[in-house]
C-alpha cells in the first residue's frame, strides 16, 4: 500500500491519512483550485487549510469538484491565533464550514497558543485561560459533529497541559514545525508518549533545506530528490508531513515516498544540526 494511502489513528479511533497536503501562503483562487485539484488527482486524501490562509474557500470548492466522495478526504482547518474567546471561537467555526462548504470538519486545531504578533515576544502574555475557552468551544462543536476531531498548533507541553488540566480533555494532535535539523524533541517525545499525534509543517522548512549538501548526499545514495528525503524522514519518525506546492510535478514527487531510509541513515539525519543555515 502506497505511504498516502495509509493512515495514522488518532486517540478517539478517527484515521487520518499520513500524508497531508499543506496550503499555506498559496492564495484563494485558481491558484489554490489548482493545486488542491492537483494534489486529490495524485492520489493525497488529506488538505490542510486555515482560517488565516484566506483559502478555505477554494479549497472547499476544489474537493467538491474533484467528484472523490467527501468520506474519502481528510480536511483540516484552524481556529486563528488572534481569536482567544469562546463566542468567536464559536463563530469562526461556523464560518469555516460556510466557506468549506461542507457539512463537517475533519480535524480542528486551534492556531497557535498565542496571537502572532506576540509568538516570538520577550515578555508574552499569558493566554491560558482564553485557550481554555476557544478549547471549550471547540469540545463542543465535536460533540456536536461539527468536527470530528480537535487539536493544537505550536503549543509547548505547558500550553497543551493546561488545557488537559482546565478541561479534562486532550488534544488529538499537535502541529508543529518539524524538519531534518529542527525535530523539537522533547515537545514531539511529550506528544507521542500521551499519544498526541505530531504533524509537521514546514517539513523542506519553506524551501531554505534545499540546498543542504548533507541530505542531499543521502537523496543521492537512494536516487531520490531532497524533498523525498525530508519527507520521508518524518514519517519514520511517526510525524505527519505536510508539504505544499503550486507545482503540479512536485506536487506529485512529494508523494512518492514508498522507500525506506535505513536506521543508519536516519541516525545520521538525526544528528544534523543547522539544516538550513547551509
Amino acid at each position: 500500500m502506497k505511504t498516502m494511502n495509509k493512515t495514522f489513528t488518532l486517540y478517539n479511533g478517527v484515521k487520518i491519512p499520513k500524508l497531508g497536503f499543506g496550503t499555506w501562503q498559496i492564495p484563494n483562487g485558481q491558484v489554490c483550485f489548482d493545486s488542491v485539484t492537483s494534489a486529490l488527482k495524485v492520489g493525497y486524501h488529506h488538505i490542510d487549510t486555515a482560517s488565516a490562509y484566506g483559502n478555505e474557500e477554494s479549497v472547499g470548492k476544489a474537493v467538491r469538484d474533484s467528484g472523490i466522495n467527501r468520506k474519502e478526504i481528510f480536511i483540516t482547518t484552524k481556529v486563528p491565533a488572534e481569536i482567544k474567546s469562546y463566542y468567536k471561537a464559536k463563530e469562526i467555526i461556523n464560518r469555516s464550514l460556510e466557506l468549506l462548504n461542507c457539512e463537517y470538519i475533519d480535524l480542528l486545531l486551534i492556531h497557535a497558543p498565542k496571537p502572532w504578533s506576540e509568538m516570538h515576544s520577550s515578555n508574552p502574555q499569558n493566554y491560558d485561560k482564553e485557550n481554555v475557552e476557544v478549547w471549550k468551544a471547540m469540545i463542543e462543536a465535536y460533540q456536536e459533529g461539527k468536527v470530528k476531531s480537535i487539536g493544537v498548533s505550536n503549543f509547548e507541553i505547558a500550553d497543551i497541559e493546561n488545557l488537559i488540566k482546565q478541561t479534562n480533555f486532550k488534544p488529538m494532535v499537535n502541529q508543529i514545525r518539524y524538519f531534518v535539523g529542527y525535530t523539537q524533541d522533547e515537545l514531539t517525545k511529550y506528544c507521542q508518549a500521551n499519544d498526541i499525534l505530531v504533524e509537521g509543517y514546514s517539513p523542506l522548512a519553506t524551501g531554505r533545506i534545499l540546498k543542504n549538501p548533507e541530505i542531499q548526499k543521502i537523496a543521492e545514495k537512494y536516487r531520490k530528490s531532497l524533498p523525498q528525503i525530508c519527507i520521508r524522514y518524518l514519517i519514520q519518525k511517526d510525524v505527519l508531513p505536510l508539504p505544499k506546492s503550486t507545482h503540479a510535478e512536485f506536487i506529485e514527487a512529494n508523494s512518492e515516498i514508498d522507500f525506506e531510509i535505513s536506521d543508519s541513515d536516519m541516525n545520521y539525519l538525526d544528528n544534523l544540526k543547522d539544516t538550513i543555515n547551509n
